[in-house]
């Protein structure tokens, strides 16, 4: 059960590993695109791909698709971003239940946003784990665990991209203890904190913050929604997004450029903007950004 890009190494290693997948659960196809197309999910295509039989139920409440779940008689379900909550019943439906990959060091991050959560709180490490499901939000006891290193330039994105397979990796091994009835489970220790869905609204930045948790805060919505301020011009102000900044010395008023190559002051010190995405185009670094608009000292940012 999974549905996003993050899911697919999981699938992959579970194929490898040489277990019979009897069926792949994925969220329906949505919308999207310029053109709004009608699109399968990345697990959906890479399923149909290794010809393995999909299921896209839009939802577990109803008895139809948990009875079909159940008529399955799986030993266990391995659940990688699915996108839904499954009920108590669709949980005990197979034999071992349901077991889960979720991206950071639990209790520590439970719910929908852990990867870009533990970058924006500046933690230094973070996990990938297998743990069995519960009705519980991300509350059940740990099979199987592997501590990820937060490098100082990591974004939601390429953090993403490398727990994805680190925690494919961790499914052949689990499988295989659990085939040996040798798998040991380990409740979570530890006061919780959770990981909220990432609210449009927390995405502008406010340069009277301190320079670092700017910093930060811009690397945990990289790419998706994107840091974001308004950049006065001669045309107006414009809405750019923020990809990529680091800390550097200089004081002044927070929100001043500091010089004409896009270093902000802050409430301590001062960021140097570096990858910026103007409305409508692409990613692009600041230098070329600066050589069709130049922005001078002085230029306060909001």
């Amino acid at each position: 059960m999974g549905t996003p890009a993050f899911a697919v190494p999981s699938l992959s290693e579970i194929l490898a590993a040489g277990q019979d997948v009897v069926r792949v659960y994925t969220q329906p196809p949505r919308r999207s695109g310029r053109g709004k197309t009608l699109t399968k999910s990345p697990v959906h295509q890479f399923a149909e791909i290794m010809g393995l039989p999909v299921e896209t139920p839009q939802s577990f409440r109803k008895p139809h698709v948990i009875d079909a779940l159940d008529a399955l008689n799986a030993d266990v379900a391995c659940v990688v971003a699915y996108g839904q909550i499954l009920p108590k019943r669709a949980l005990a439906a197979p034999r071992f239940g349901c077991l889960n990959l979720h991206g950071s060091k639990l209790p520590r991050w439970r719910g929908a946003a852990p990867v870009q959560r533990a970058i924006m709180a500046g933690d230094t490490q973070t996990a990938a784990q297998i743990m069995q499901m519960e009705p519980g939000l991300d509350s059940g006891p740990i099979l199987l665990s592997e501590i990820i290193p937060i490098l100082n330039e990591d974004t939601a994105a390429n953090l993403s991209e490398r727990m994805s397979r680190i925690g494919a990796a961790l499914w052949p091994r689990t499988l295989a203890a659990l085939e040996r009835g040798v798998l040991i489970a380990s409740a979570q220790t530890g006061k919780p904190t959770y990981a909220a869905k990432i609210d449009k609204a927390e995405a502008r930045l406010n340069w009277c913050k301190p320079a670092k948790q700017l910093e930060q805060q811009i690397r945990g919505l990289s790419p998706f929604p994107g840091a974001w301020c308004m950049l006065p011009g001669h045309k107006g102000k414009e809405r750019i997004k923020i990809h990529l900044a680091k800390v550097e010395r200089g004081e002044g008023s927070p929100g001043t450029t500091l010089d004409d190559q896009l270093l902000i002051a802050t409430r301590d010190k001062s960021l140097r903007l570096l990858r910026i995405q103007p409305a409508g185009k692409s990613t692009m670094d600041v230098k070329n950004y600066l050589r069709g608009r130049p922005v001078d000292a002085g230029i306060r940012l909001t």
